[in-house]
């Protein structure tokens, strides 16, 4: 059927999967030979209306797209958000997007905070949705990250290992905990400035938060994150003849400076490998200026 994990738990919650004679919850045993019934509902029709929202789109075919999110930009509606999303704008650009996310996130494949930019796969048919969804949780989908954070890196490369879960002292944040979810993140520095790091993280898993609370966990949170230690808590720390440069770069940038860069997958019909690249948005780029002109 080409159903992800999340889509059969609802199917079960909404009885529309069954085995005669017995109650079936998703955490439900077969012992083998069981006949099972399902019901795959026909999807409902978007109330959503489009918004005319430009879109900056580096790859699309009958199949999918690529679309280089803006910061600021919420991917789908949400309590607070029930306009100017992404969704919006792909709903005016296509009428074509899958139905498997539902009625506030059709094609949307996986997402991006709000204030973090690039790229993001969006699907047009379930089909590719769905083989999309595969490989994202099989861990096919290459997502490199570039930021900038808070000094000098332990060393050149390495993996960040720690397990993600809610903050036990703030419920709407994520934190390296015991009782979180496996979670790796890979990072290589590409730039090394007297006072900020630019790094490129890749992800081995997609949890919530994951480069921001990771790099806070090691004592680098992004720069500008104000979540995760990113911009007035890091600042307070910083040593009075740096903390000019900080404030000044604080002042161009009002997001984390964390950017999606690369994405590299199998394309979900064709199998052809799909690799593309965004640069840096305009105000990560000033901030490097910044950082240039001030280096020795």
């Amino acid at each position: 059927m080409g159903l992800s994990r999340n889509q059969i738990q609802k199917l079960i919650r909404d009885k529309n999967i069954e085995i005669p004679g017995k109650g079936v919850k998703p955490a439900f045993v077969l012992l083998g030979d069981e006949e099972i019934i399902v019901r795959i509902p026909e999807a409902e029709p978007l109330l959503l209306k489009p918004e005319n929202i430009p879109l900056n789109i580096p790859f699309e075919d009958e199949h999918l797209l690529v679309v280089n999110k803006p910061p600021g930009m919420v991917v789908h509606p949400a309590r607070g958000h029930f306009s100017g999303t992404l969704v919006h704008a792909l709903l005016s650009h296509t009428s074509d997007l899958s139905a498997i996310g539902g009625q506030t996130r059709p094609g949307i494949i996986h997402r991006l905070d709000r204030d973090t930019s690039g790229l993001m796969i969006v699907a047009k048919s379930d089909v590719a949705h769905s083989k999309l969804a595969r490989d994202l949780s099989a861990r096919k989908i290459k997502r490199e990250y570039i930021a900038l954070v808070w000094g000098h890196m332990p060393q050149e490369s390495g993996c960040i290992d720690g397990y993600i879960g809610h903050n036990p002292k703030d419920h709407k944040k994520m934190a390296v905990v015991k009782s979180g979810k496996s979670a790796q993140t890979d990072y290589c520095v590409e730039l090394d400035y007297s006072l900020l790091s630019l790094v490129r993280f890749r992800l081995h898993t997609g949890r919530t938060h994951q480069i921001r609370v990771h790099a806070q966990y090691i004592g680098h949170p992004v720069f500008g994150d104000p979540d995760y230690g990113g911009r007035e808590e890091r600042l307070g720390g910083i040593i009075a003849e740096k903390r000019p440069l900080a404030e000044e770069l604080l002042k161009i940038i009002q997001r984390q400076a964390l950017h999606s860069g690369r994405l590299v997958f199998h394309h979900p019909i064709t199998a052809e490998t799909i690799e593309i690249e965004a640069p840096l948005p305009e105000d990560m780029r000033k901030v490097i200026a910044k950082l240039q002109k001030r280096s020795p």
